[in-house]
């Protein structure tokens, strides 16, 4: 593995005593019509962000925030709990076995 030095030391300085990362500079490039930047791995990793991860982007006082967003987890009782007369549906006919399906 290739590791550029300038990175590497930029890297290590901006970490203080108790492993919190200060800050690094990146370059925003243009990404077709849009502009786009590179998110340090190190930084990527203590934000639980990888691939195809969806972040809430916003602006405050002048700096982009951007926040991963975390999916909301449901227990099959609170998924259940919202199951009523009203919205509970009968069986649905999808008509005669096909092959060697048993019924």
């Amino acid at each position: 593995m290739v590791v550029d030095s300038k990175l590497l030391r930029l890297y290590l300085h901006c970490i203080n005593s108790t492993r919190e990362i200060k800050g690094m500079r990146v370059q925003v490039q243009k990404w077709g019509n849009s502009l786009a930047l590179r998110i340090p791995k190190p930084f990527a990793e203590d934000a639980a962000v990888k691939e195809g991860s969806v972040l809430d982007m916003s602006v405050s006082d002048g700096r982009l925030v951007a926040v991963p967003v975390q999916r909301k987890k449901f227990t099959l009782k609170q998924l259940l709990s919202k199951v009523n007369k009203n919205n509970l549906h009968g069986e649905v006919d999808f008509g005669p076995a096909v092959g060697r399906e048993a019924w």
